[in-house]
């Protein structure tokens, strides 16, 4: 009854903050991967490379959900973005069903810009099973591509050195971000521009997903002061000895 509770309280918030962002401009603090991520979209058109956006391994019926949906969110607006480039962004994931969604919504960013007929069913891509095995698959990409940037963002974990490593020898940027502590880390040490922790949800809000996406980097934050005002409530009820 928590939990639901929580998710009401999350809802109404979201539904709240979501139509007053729709009145009045946002304003947020500057994210430097995030910054990155933009520029990187604008170059590719210009110089006629291609974007590389991996969503790692992780399924949507599971824990690693959430990092999933973030890499479609921002996907769909690089694909809308960038899809009157000569060279289109390409996607790869290590689960089946995750990339159908890569094919769907690479598809929806393509008519949402009006050129559907330009749409490749073969830029989203299923690379491989199992962690090591999604990474080998999509190591050979980025030198045999014409990729200009490796965006990572989904459920990575050890297996992140792997892409970091083969951008690395084509020097291509790499702007990552993992919900998992191993991925995070080793994103953290190999590339120029990493996400740390819930960052990883505000990418669609940086990049213009809209209203929605703005709003729920609001209710995260009421969230989070919520819980430390609980945290210190309970600390002051047990020192007081009420509870």
């Amino acid at each position: 009854m928590i939990e639901l509770g929580i998710l009401g309280v999350s809802a109404f918030l979201l539904l709240i903050i979501t139509v007053w962002k729709r009145r009045s401009p946002s304003v947020v603090r500057e994210l430097p991967a995030l910054v990155r991520l933009y520029r990187a979209i604008g170059l590719s058109v210009e110089d006629g490379t291609r974007l590389h956006i991996s969503l790692g391994h992780g399924g949507l019926l599971n824990a690693r959900g959430g990092s999933a949906l973030a890499g479609l969110a921002a996907l769909r607006l690089i694909s809308e973005r960038t899809s009157v480039s000569d060279q289109p962004p390409v996607a790869s994931a290590g689960d089946p069903t995750l990339g159908l969604l890569t094919q769907d919504t690479l598809q929806a960013g393509y008519q949402a810009a009006g050129v559907e007929e330009l749409y490749v069913p073969t830029s989203g891509r299923v690379t491989g099973f199992g962690p090591f095995g999604f990474a080998a698959g999509a190591m050979p990409i980025t030198s045999n591509e014409n990729i200009s940037a490796n965006i990572l963002l989904g459920h990575f974990g050890a297996e992140v050195g792997l892409l970091t490593e083969a951008s690395e020898r084509e020097n291509v940027t790499v702007i990552g971000a993992s919900d998992d502590l191993a991925g995070q880390s080793i994103l953290f040490a190999s590339s120029q521009d990493s996400l740390i922790g819930e960052e990883l949800f505000a990418s669609g809000a940086y990049i213009g997903a809209g209203p929605s996406h703005m709003a729920s980097l609001t209710v995260q934050d009421v969230l989070r002061w919520v819980i430390v005002l609980v945290l210190f409530a309970g600390a002051f009820l047990k020192f007081a000895g009420m509870i």
